[in-house]
């Protein structure tokens, strides 16, 4: 190849990098959120049916916590295998898991028809579920951060991201005018497998889309080399434990949609807490909310290559943190407008400083060697710890209890500031070269222009 044809493939790469980033994650996080949405609107009738509907809630939202416990166990091998075999092969191998056992769920008998094996089924599917996702983001971040122009890594990365809050909106949306035009039973007895049994446009359009990506010149250096790792994970503890237990931290600001759209669901549509929601009606406060965070992304990516990583971070979690008190007083208060509000302010404007970054934050604390591996365990067991929040919170704050939105408010203050002070104790990455990425004594370059990373290109 030639010097003048060179930097344009490398741009057809980068920008073919960040659609398949961006689509493959908007497909497979299509799958996971439909499940989350049946959890907190579904789930709890035709899963868990009891006597007493505050079982019934922390039943249906336990399970949702469920695939998040599989995360570790996916990020360790699902980890290995990006680190070893390469990113490509990793994202493949967890679009075909996500997408079959998505489709299973809308298969699956009710309560009422197959008894207790109903929910074991349910929580085997999930389980799948949450084993496959959880290499999908350190994959995909990886590949569009290995293929980026230096300078721009934080915009091509968060593309990863904004692909991810596309498929919550497409999970929401499928599931509205169903909620809204069929009768209820209907849709409580059939109309609620439709989102899922869609899956198999993951299985077929991720494959077309993302067969096309090479690998990364990163890896493919390392395999040249022969210089790819033989233990990533046990490399990645050794060398980069206090890195990872950082972003372990960090990933505690997944309790922002998790008190958005789970416990946000269930308090405001369920009908022992009283507050009387219609479902068609909440469904579209996390579609605006996130329609928002799709157009704010990509300028606070930017953003994140002007200013760095950390700042954005660690303004997003204390902001977000604090607007979660007034998202649940509006909740509480039936005051739908300014839930919307509150809403498109918390999830789609302020907790963007976070959720646009850490796709470059994350990956660009590691070396390539154990990339995949490091950020996969680390975010993962980070997520799995605020995804056992929601049955938590539906127990320290069951229906009936006074202040609910104080006492969750609170908690997820809390948990967000221990989000800031892990970013604030980070190094910043925003100027090292890939190739120093992972390195103590790596330097910030002084110019634009790095071997291997070229500058210009953007994705289509």
């Amino acid at each position: 190849m030639s010097h003048a044809t060179a930097p344009k493939a490398a741009s057809h790469q980068s920008r073919k990098a960040a659609a398949s980033g961006w689509i493959g994650s908007a497909l497979e996080y299509y799958d996971f959120f439909i499940y989350a949405t049946a959890a907190s609107l579904i789930f709890p009738q035709i899963f868990f049916p009891s006597s007493n509907p505050t079982v019934a809630i922390v039943a249906s939202l336990a399970t949702y916590g469920v695939g998040y416990v599989a995360r570790p166990v996916g990020a360790f091998v699902l980890g290995h295998w990006g680190d070893t075999h390469g990113r490509k092969n990793v994202l493949l191998l967890c679009m075909f898991l996500m997408g079959i056992s998505t489709m299973a769920v809308g298969l699956l008998p009710t309560y009422d028809q197959v008894g207790i094996l109903a929910p074991i089924l349910l929580v085997v599917l999930r389980l799948i579920q949450g084993f496959a996702v959880a290499g999908e983001i350190s994959g995909a971040s990886s590949m569009i951060l290995e293929h980026a122009p230096f300078g721009e890594r934080g915009y091509f990365a968060s593309f990863t991201l904004q692909g991810v809050q596309a498929g919550q909106i497409l999970a929401a949306a499928v599931f509205l005018p169903l909620a809204h035009y069929m009768p209820h039973d209907a849709f409580m007895s059939w109309g609620w497998r439709i989102p899922f049994l869609l899956s198999v446009v993951v299985i077929v359009a991720g494959w077309i889309i993302r067969r096309e990506v090479e690998e990364t010149p990163a890896f493919a250096e390392e395999g040249a080399q022969g210089a790819i790792a033989r233990s990533p994970i046990a490399e990645a503890f050794r060398l980069s434990w206090d890195d990872m237990l950082r972003v372990v931290c960090m990933a505690l600001m997944n309790v922002i949609p998790v008190v958005t759209s789970i416990f946000g669901a269930a308090y405001a549509v369920q009908a022992a807490y009283g507050v009387g929601f219609h479902a068609d009606v909440y469904l579209w406060i996390p579609i605006l909310g996130n329609i928002l965070a799709v157009l704010v992304i990509p300028f606070v990516g930017k953003l994140s290559d002007r200013i760095g990583r950390r700042p954005p971070i660690i303004v997003g979690a204390l902001a977000s943190g604090l607007l979660s008190f007034f998202y649940l007083y509006a909740i509480s208060t039936h005051n739908v407008a300014l839930a919307i509000g509150v809403s498109l302010l918390m999830w789609g404007v302020v907790y963007q400083g976070y959720n646009a970054v850490f796709p470059s934050f994350y990956p660009e604390l590691f070396p390539t060697r154990s990339r995949v591996s490091a950020m996969a365990i680390a975010q993962n067991v980070g997520t799995t710890i605020t995804a056992l929040l929601p049955a938590l919170f539906a127990a320290v704050a069951p229906p009936g209890s006074a202040n609910i939105p104080l006492t969750i408010g609170a908690l997820t203050f809390g948990i967000t500031a221990v989000a800031a002070i892990a970013a604030f104790t980070a190094r910043e990455t925003y100027r090292i070269p890939l190739r120093d990425l992972g390195r103590r004594d790596a330097v910030p370059a002084d110019n634009d222009n790095q071997p291997g990373e070229a500058r210009g290109a953007r994705p289509a």
